[in-house]
């Protein structure tokens, strides 16, 4: 095995702590000598131990020698106390002779500092090995830390003709395949928030939770945040009413709470003639460490991020359903053009049409 093998296997274990460390990111790391792997570790769970840590007390509990061990990890080992203490301490009092690092952290309170503390102590240090898939693995913190405002993922769904709506004066009708469905699902386990306008919950009466197969129950649950400048929410609707997740009302004013229950926060943030800056929304979202949020709906939500150029990727599906011809709301590909994206792929799914965009950097 060589250098990209062990960094390899490093990101394959990064992925065991998926939907459970956030915000924290994705983390791997492996203890090498005389070229054979002798412990592994990831960053498992928020406020757990880090994968340097871990692979740490992976080899003292199987009692193997760490002195002169080289560190495969795949970001920059950190140099500070947050949940743990700093890992670039831990390496150095496992002895390792050398860290050889995927990614530097971005993070302003990280940035070179485990690199500088590790190098004062003499461990030699190689940096860049498997450099753009750590990235990857890691772009939503590594999005937050250079804007810190989250990753945004606009996701639609309409008829044969563009529409996103059937009758206004009827139920709600749900035209979009199973598989489309599994799909949205599993978009909502990989955001850290979920944001809709009050009209949608007015209108549908959404849930906004996460129905995925292999759920677990180390999973971070998404914040549900609906944009509600005049508080039109309805009190008794899901959202209001169930706790299964935090709920963020973003409002124009200040509103009476005291009916409002224990998971329901109020925000205010200034608006123009009661029209909030959906780039407020994003900092706010920000300073909360949302890294990744999903943008459900509905139209004129759609529009407000596309317009601001706020959106960074796109899954519009289109069903072959033909809705009621009375709704004149219509949501397409043009949309997404106007505002800057660029269709990367089509797929089918199930009886649907998906198309992937992304934002033309």
């Amino acid at each position: 095995m060589d250098d990209e093998d062990f960094m390899r296997r490093a990101i394959e274990l990064a992925e065991r702590g998926r939907y459970s460390v956030r915000p924290n990111p994705l983390v791997g790391c492996v203890l090498v000598r005389a070229g054979e792997i002798i412990a592994e570790g990831w960053h498992d769970h928020l406020g757990g131990l880090h994968a340097e840590q871990m692979a740490i007390a992976d080899a003292e509990s199987r009692g193997v020698e760490t002195q002169g061990a080289i560190a495969y990890v795949t970001l920059e080992p950190c140099n500070h106390f947050g949940r743990t203490p700093p890992c670039s301490e831990a390496l150095m009092w496992a002895g390792v002779k050398k860290v050889v690092i995927g990614a530097a952290d971005p993070n302003p309170i990280v940035r070179g500092g485990g690199l500088e503390a590790l190098k004062r102590e003499g461990i030699d240090i190689e940096i860049g090995i498997l450099e753009k898939e750590c990235n990857q693995q890691m772009f939503a913190f590594m999005h937050w830390c250079k804007y810190r405002r989250p990753y945004v993922l606009l996701k639609a769904a309409t008829d044969n003709n563009g529409r996103i709506d059937g009758d206004p004066e009827k139920p709600a009708v749900r035209f979009s395949s199973k598989e489309s469905l599994e799909m949205v699902h599993q978009i909502r386990r990989d955001s850290m928030a979920i944001i809709v306008g009050v009209n949608t919950v007015i209108r549908d009466d959404p849930k906004l939770t996460v129905r995925a197969e292999k759920i677990s129950a180390s999973d971070i649950i998404p914040k549900r945040i609906v944009i509600d400048p005049n508080n039109r929410i309805p009190n008794d609707c899901y959202l209001m009413t169930t706790s299964d997740a935090e709920t963020y009302l973003i409002n124009a004013e200040k509103y009476d709470s005291s009916n409002d229950k224990e998971h329901v926060n109020r925000i205010v943030l200034p608006s123009e003639n009661r029209k909030i800056d959906v780039k407020k929304i994003l900092d706010y979202l920000g300073d909360l460490e949302v890294q990744t949020l999903l943008l459900e709906g509905g139209l004129e939500t759609w529009k407000r991020f596309l317009e601001e150029k706020l959106v960074d990727s796109a899954h519009l599906c289109i069903s072959k359903i033909e809705l009621d011809a009375k709704n004149e709301n219509y949501f397409n590909k043009s949309h997404l053009e106007q505002a800057g994206l660029i269709e990367k792929e089509e797929i089918k799914l199930g009886s649907d049409i998906i198309s992937k965009w992304e934002k033309n950097e």
